[in-house]
């Protein structure tokens, strides 16, 4: 079994900052690319940000030069820094992993349970 659990979502007026913060736990045996994805009320789930294992990082275009993905190998956690909130990036933040399981030879994705982070005008 593998769970990612996703903490640090909130409230936060415009302007704000917040940190989202995902571990994996179980029977990890690699983990390749980690990141955040997230869902508005009505709309499709869009990647935020992804980060591989050596580092490289992806931004959605809305996000770049306000939030900052990385990552804690060793503590197999995901972290996404979100400063200058709008409300528009009010959603379900999602955390996803694209992993190898012990005795498994496949990677496979996982998703975390969600977070909510929703930013007042």
């Amino acid at each position: 079994q593998v769970q990612l659990v996703e903490s640090g979502g909130g409230l936060v007026q415009a302007g704000g900052s917040l940190r989202l913060s995902c571990v994996a736990s179980g029977s990890i045996f690699s983990i390749y690319n980690m990141g955040w994805y997230r869902q508005a009320p009505g709309k499709q789930r869009e990647l935020v940000a992804l980060i591989t294992r050596g580092g490289t990082t992806n931004y959605t275009d809305s996000v770049k030069g306000r939030f900052t993905i990385s990552r804690d190998n060793a503590k197999n956690t995901v972290y996404l820094q979100m400063n200058s909130l709008k409300p528009e990036d009010t959603a379900v933040y999602y955390c996803y992993s694209n992993l190898i399981r012990v005795l498994l030879g496949t990677k496979t994705d996982y998703w975390g349970q969600g977070t909510q982070v929703t930013v007042s005008s």
